[in-house]
C-alpha cells in the first residue's frame, strides 16, 4: 500500500505580486525552494489564507534571495497582492517508509524569509 503524505509545506508566505497574463504557476524564490526540497515543474497545493481559495498549480524557480511569491495566469484571480498563503507539495510513501518519513516545513517571517525550518509541526494549532 501506498499513502500520500505531505512532503513540504512552506507556511504563511505572502504573495508578491500576481500575473494574470502569464502562462501559469507559482514562481517562488529558489533559496525556499532548496530549503524545504521543492523542485521546478513540481504540482503543489497552494492555500489561501486570506479568502479560503485552495487550488494546485507548478513551481516555477524565481530569483534567488528575491522573497518572490508570483502566481501566475487563472491562479492569479485566487489571490491578491499580500495574502497570505500557505504551499504544500506531497509524496506517495509506502507503507513501509511512513515512520521514516519526515517533511520540511518553512515557517515564513513577514518578508518570505524563512523563520524556521522544522521537521515535525507543533501538536497546538495555532504557530
Amino acid at each position: 500500500m501506498f499513502r500520500t503524505l505531505m512532503n513540504a509545506k512552506i507556511h504563511r508566505a505572502r504573495v508578491t505580486e500576481a500575473n494574470l497574463n502569464y502562462v501559469g504557476s507559482i514562481t517562488i524564490d529558489a533559496d525556499i525552494l532548496d530549503a524545504v526540497g521543492m523542485v521546478p515543474n513540481e504540482k503543489v497545493q497552494i492555500v489561501n489564507n486570506n479568502n479560503g481559495a485552495r487550488f494546485e498549480t507548478y513551481i516555477i524557480p524565481g530569483e534567488r534571495g528575491s522573497g518572490v511569491f508570483c502566481l501566475n495566469g487563472a491562479a492569479a484571480r485566487l489571490v491578491q497582492k499580500g495574502d497570505i498563503i500557505i504551499v504544500i507539495s506531497y509524496a506517495i510513501v509506502p507503507e513501509e517508509k511512513i515512520a521514516q518519513h519526515r517533511p520540511k516545513i518553512a515557517i515564513m517571517d513577514e518578508n518570505n524569509r524563512i523563520q524556521q525550518l522544522i521537521v515535525e509541526e507543533p501538536a497546538h494549532t495555532v504557530l
